[in-house]
């Protein structure tokens, strides 16, 4: 059932992969300015929820849950936005993101605010090792 499956370019070119779970393929946006994952549901042709069976859409909701504890020991927010928006990539994927009260978009959301500022090679290095050992510990 995975077979047909293709990550949008534009979702490809914004982030680094962390992953697969059962479901969902794991990515990281590469902005240093939030700590933010994606999910992206290894289905072809889903653009919104109600395009997952019942069973993928239990399953992806699961590893929403298990992102939510990855963000939180990784980044130790504040706050975890959890958003399925696709107004920009139609492809279905959940935006997990660690919020700070001091960081640059507070209290507003992250989409169109500023520019994405991407990770030092090491520094994202390290983010996936640690983000990669969270998820196969979860």
């Amino acid at each position: 059932m995975t077979d047909a499956f293709d990550l949008d370019p534009r979702l490809a070119a914004d982030t680094v992969p962390v992953g697969d779970l059962p479901l969902a393929r794991v990515l990281l946006m590469d902005d240093a300015r939030f700590p933010w994952l994606i999910l992206v549901p290894r289905r072809p042709a889903v653009s919104e929820l109600t395009d997952l069976t019942p069973e993928d859409s239990a399953t992806l909701w699961q590893e929403v849950r298990i992102a939510v504890g990855v963000m939180q020991a990784l980044a130790k927010p504040d706050k975890v936005n959890v958003a399925a928006l696709g107004n920009v990539v139609a492809q279905m994927h959940v935006h997990v993101v660690g919020r700070f009260c001091s960081d640059p978009a507070w209290p507003g959301p992250v989409w169109g605010h500023g520019e994405r500022r991407p990770y030092p090679a090491h520094a994202r290095a390290q983010l996936l090792e640690r983000a990669g050992a969270l998820f196969a510990a979860a």
